[in-house]
């Protein structure tokens, strides 16, 4: 068993859980030497409120109920949550000024079911502000550093984005897991580019009640963790059919866990041609051939199938997501919660100078671009029409399915790139989403695994997709190209010598 604080924090999510079980550690123990591996690696900024005192106390009511024999499906787990996830009474902020000081007065669903599962709550992590972005460097309260670094370099690179802090925090062993959100790919591109595993759900398969929202048919949360196991026993937790949101979906939820042994002998993996595009580098297209290969050896049969209207993707979710965003973000307007403007004349200065200095650049531009494709004139030109194209993307992904069951792609078309390196190009940083962005706008679920490293030992990921709801195939696919990828590799722990 675990003998020092390093080895407790290296355990996976399984591995800490079994040993909880079995009394070998008590969550006090574990929880402790979370609260000061994250107090140690505060220059990765990967935190926006650290909860060191109240997970502690949550960790000692866990041992309580243990010793009672009360055990929870995450009984003493320390998990890290995306500050997009209401908590109550823990300060809520979705990395945005605007909500710099709120306090919600209620909980998020999939955080209320963790909790009712005997999880314990570390502390909330950095974003993208309103999860805008692809490289968590819009944040009011600065960039997150990855924890990774290129061989023989010192430059601080970027985690990816949204869910960037989660990735980072899961990357740098702060938690056993964290939770994310996905709207293009806020769970999975951070995931690949930290070395991790990120699972994106089915839309509806997680409640969206208490998520800070930016675009309601997108956003969806789901699972950062190290094992592709571990992810299967947060998602069993997390998901659930819930009345507070009308778009999740009365489906059981399976054992994601028991599922995920049976192997893949028979399972047709499909290589959709499309996402070969130019100017990637050779290192993801050798990993992904190298992928159907693995996935081949172990009794899958490849199927090359077609996604026409993939070229279509990026633009479709870069006017249907700020659409959303433009009316989502509406709420806030310095009157009744958040961020307020002092020296106003009328309420229109009011709302004027409450967004226009509690809203980041990013947001502003989104809300500016949604606003415009949703004006009058413009909606059928725009809009209207990157929603028949939506639906032209989903029946792509329906006709490829009727001749696979999963799809396997790359998840990034690059590793992680240095601070400040893209922030002047916008175009450039939308393109980091160019394989994740159709899986939300078909509303499928989605998962990156750890795959290999590039020849300067950064992290790469493979991206499979799966059919609505069934999540059991596309993690025991997962777990297929997990086992043959065998990647082992975590960041050197630079930031608490």
């Amino acid at each position: 068993m675990p003998t020092s604080k390093s080895d407790l924090i290296a355990m996976t999510l399984a591995e800490a859980r079994d040993a909880i079980r079995a009394k070998k550690i008590s969550s006090r123990e574990l929880t402790g030497a979370f609260v000061s591996a994250i107090e140690k690696a505060r220059p990765l900024n990967a935190f926006i409120t650290e909860a060191g005192e109240k997970a502690l106390a949550m960790a000692e009511a866990s041992d309580k109920r243990i010793a009672s024999g009360q055990i929870g499906a995450l009984e003493g787990l320390p998990l890290a949550i995306k500050d997009l996830f209401c908590t109550k009474g823990t300060r809520t902020t979705a990395a945005s000024k605007i909500l710099g000081n709120f306090v919600p007065p209620y909980e998020s669903t999939v955080t209320q079911n963790l909790w009712d599962a005997g999880a314990v709550m570390l502390g909330k992590t950095n974003l993208d502000e309103f999860a805008m972005g692809s490289s968590n460097e819009t944040s009011a309260f600065g960039n997150v550093i990855n924890p990774w670094r290129a061989k023989n370099s010192n430059v601080n690179l970027v985690p990816g984005g949204s869910s960037g802090g989660s990735s980072a925090a899961v990357a740098a062993d702060l938690c056993l897991a964290a939770t994310g959100t996905d709207t293009g790919g806020s769970i999975r591109q951070p995931a690949a580019v930290t070395g991790r595993v990120g699972l994106k759900p089915t839309y509806g398969r997680c409640s969206r009640f208490g998520v800070v929202a930016f675009a309601s048919s997108l956003d969806q949360a789901g699972p950062m963790t190290k094992t592709v196991k571990d992810a299967a026993i947060m998602l069993k937790t997390m998901a659930s059919v819930d009345a507070k949101d009308s778009t999740s979906v009365d489906i059981e939820v399976p054992d994601y866990e028991k599922l995920l042994e049976g192997g893949i002998k028979g399972l047709r993996v499909g290589i959709p041609k499309e996402y070969r595009i130019d100017g990637v580098p050779a290192e993801i297209n050798a990993l992904w051939t190298k992928g159907a290969e693995w996935l081949k050896a172990q009794g899958a049969e490849i199927v090359d199938v077609s996604l026409p209207h993939t070229k279509y993707a990026l633009p479709t979710y870069y006017i249907v997501a700020p659409a959303e965003a433009s009316s989502n973000l509406a709420r806030y307007d310095g009157v009744k919660f958040g961020y307020r403007a002092e020296g106003v004349r009328d309420i229109t200065d009011l709302y004027e100078k409450s967004r226009g200095q509690g809203f980041g650049a990013e947001v502003q531009r989104r809300i500016l671009i949604g606003t415009y494709v949703l004006s009058a004139g413009y909606y059928d030109a725009y809009y209207s029409r990157a929603q028949k194209l939506r639906t032209l993307i989903k029946r792509d992904f329906e006709q490829a399915f009727e001749k696979c069951d999963v799809l396997l792609t790359p998840t990034t078309p690059g590793p992680a790139f240095g601070v400040g390196a893209k922030t002047s190009d916008p175009l450039e940083m939308y393109l980091q989403d160019v394989f994740t962005v159709t899986v939300n706008l078909a509303g499928l679920p989605g998962i990156s695994v750890p795959a290999g490293l590039t020849e300067s030992g950064l992290p790469l990921g493979l991206q499979l997709i799966g059919k609505a709801f069934d999540e059991a195939t596309l993690l025991r696919a997962a777990l297929a190209v997990e086992t043959a990828a065998d990647f082992k590799h975590s960041p050197a722990k630079w930031w608490s010598v």
